[in-house]
């Protein structure tokens, strides 16, 4: 069996390259494949290997005082994720391009997935505020499944949610919006964007899709989640959607 692990940070890293190359050497020590993508804002990576070679990797990242709090989402699978091994320095650890989106200056507020639940169920946020749950996604990841009566977005690319969302300010206006994506960057970054935009309530759904589906399963999600890797998607339970590949 593969254990699969995504998760990023954002933190200050002085020399990306430096980081990356040990990232990659400890890695390559434990028999792990996947993507990882190292920026001055911090890390994003999303890797595969047996057990025992993702705790020990864990370990070793944990130790660095950088990421000593990096939180890590894990699911089983019996098909190997991945093929081989990138390790890429970037500019950003996922392109945004927009000012005021830097979690380096402080997080955007978070909701916990039970919470969102609670207030799924209910139809409100404990403040008696209508909920709009935001996908930050790119339509074809959408296609896989989201949220019920989720407000989606016409993009490509995360580059274009800005002129996306903006088009739908009125729609969003009075609400508490919760922004959701994979596993929590783009979220994270567009929060804190559509805040310094002037818009109030917005939140972050804390660990994106993939945090969701391991605290609180397929509640008022419909469908599975796409995922960056050969398994395609991964449905409430934390594993491939056995009709996925053909979806795609």
């Amino acid at each position: 069996m593969h254990t699969s692990i995504a998760a990023y940070r954002f933190v200050p890293v002085a020399d990306p390259r430096a980081l990356a190359d040990a990232v990659e050497a400890a890695a390559r020590d434990r028999g792990l494949l996947g993507s990882v993508l190292v920026a001055g804002e911090g890390m994003n990576l999303f890797l595969a290997g047996d057990a025992a070679g993702i705790d020990g990797f864990l370990d070793w990242l944990r130790a660095d005082a950088r990421f000593a709090a990096l939180e890590a989402r894990r699911s089983v699978s019996a098909q190997r994720p991945f093929a081989r091994l990138k390790v890429k320095v970037k500019r950003e650890i996922i392109a945004f391009r927009r000012e005021g989106a830097s979690p380096l200056a402080g997080r955007a507020p978070a909701v916990a997935p039970r919470t969102l639940a609670r207030w799924l169920a209910r139809g409100t946020d404990d403040d008696g505020r209508r909920v709009v749950l935001l996908d930050t996604r790119n339509r074809e990841e959408v296609g896989y499944g989201t949220f019920a009566g989720a407000q989606t977005l016409p993009i490509d690319n995360f580059t274009d949610l800005p002129e996306a969302v903006l088009a739908r300010r009125e729609a969003l206006a009075g609400a508490t919006v919760v922004s959701f994506c994979t596993g929590g960057i783009r979220c994270e970054k567009a929060a804190l964007w559509m805040r310094a935009q002037g818009m109030g309530h917005v939140l972050q759904l804390d660990g994106g899709i993939l945090g969701y589906f391991e605290a609180v399963g397929g509640a008022g999600y419909d469908g599975g989640c796409f995922v960056f890797d050969e398994r395609v998607a991964l449905g409430p339970d934390l594993a491939a959607l056995a009709d996925a590949r053909s979806a795609a």
